[in-house]
C-alpha cells in the first residue's frame, strides 16, 4: 500500500484498535493469477509487536479457502471510517478536494480450522463480540444437529499475521487551521460517514506525534 510518511503509523496497537473497531474486512487471496476477495467478520487474537493471529469462517461453497496455502501470504483489508473533504471547508485558498480515510492492511500464512471445537470458538467469539452490546444477548443455543449441520457448512480459519501495513490519512499535511475546518465539517455534516470520520479524528487527535493536534 502506498504510505507517505505523514499517513504512516507505526504504533501497532493503533492499528489492532481499528482492526477491534472495524472487524469486517476483505480477505485477499489469488489462484493461477488471479485475485479473489470475500468480505468476512474477521476476529483479532493480538500479539507482541504486530503479531498474533486473525481467525474467521466462510461457507464452504466459496472455493476460495481453496486457495490457501500456509506458505503464501493472504491479505486482509480492515476499513475504518472515511469521507469525501470539501475544498471550501479550508481556510487555504489553494485546495483541491480529496477523500480522507483510514485502513489497516494485514498480511500473513493461512491455515484451515481442522478442529470442530475450533470452529465452534470462532462462531462463538464473532458472535460474542457483536451481541455483547445488546440488552439480551443472543447465543447460539440451536440444537445439537441444527449446530453440526450448519458446522459441517463452514470452514474456519486463521491467519498468522507476518506483517502490517496502518495508514491513517486525516489531513495530517493541511495547516492546523485547515485541519481544523475539515474536523468541524465533518463532525456537523449530515453525512454518517462524515460524522464518524470526524469523531475518529477527534479520538485519535494527540495519541501519536504525526497525528494532527485538534483543540478540543
Amino acid at each position: 500500500m502506498y504510505i507517505p510518511a505523514p499517513n504512516k503509523i507505526d504504533d501497532h496497537e493503533k492499528a489492532f484498535d481499528l482492526i477491534d473497531d472495524y472487524g469486517f474486512a476483505t480477505v485477499v487471496t489469488t489462484k493461477n493469477g488471479v485475485p479473489w476477495a470475500s468480505h468476512l467478520p474477521v476476529l483479532l487474537d493480538r500479539g507482541e509487536d504486530g503479531g498474533g493471529q486473525l481467525r474467521s469462517h466462510m461457507a464452504r461453497a466459496n472455493e476460495q479457502w481453496h486457495h490457501f496455502d500456509p506458505g503464501k501470504e493472504v491479505l486482509c483489508i480492515f476499513h475504518g471510517p472515511h469521507s469525501y473533504i470539501s475544498p471550501s471547508w479550508y481556510s487555504s485558498k489553494i485546495a483541491v478536494p480529496t477523500w480522507n480515510y483510514a485502513t489497516v492492511h494485514v498480511y500473513g500464512f493461512p491455515s484451515l480450522e481442522a478442529d470442530m471445537n475450533g470452529l465452534r470458538m470462532i462462531l462463538d467469539d464473532t458472535t460474542e463480540k457483536y451481541e455483547k452490546h445488546f440488552e439480551a444477548p443472543w447465543r447460539m443455543d440451536l440444537p445439537e444437529s441444527t449446530t453440526q449441520s450448519l458446522m459441517e457448512a463452514i470452514v474456519g480459519f486463521r491467519i498468522s499475521i507476518t506483517r502490517i501495513e496502518a495508514k491513517f490519512k486525516l489531513g495530517q499535511n493541511r495547516s492546523e487551521a485547515d485541519q481544523d475546518g475539515m474536523l468541524r465539517c465533518l463532525e456537523s455534516s449530515k453525512d454518517a460517514g462524515a460524522r464518524a470520520l470526524g469523531e475518529f479524528i477527534r479520538n485519535d487527535a494527540g495519541k501519536t506525534d504525526i497525528s494532527p493536534k485538534f483543540p478540543t
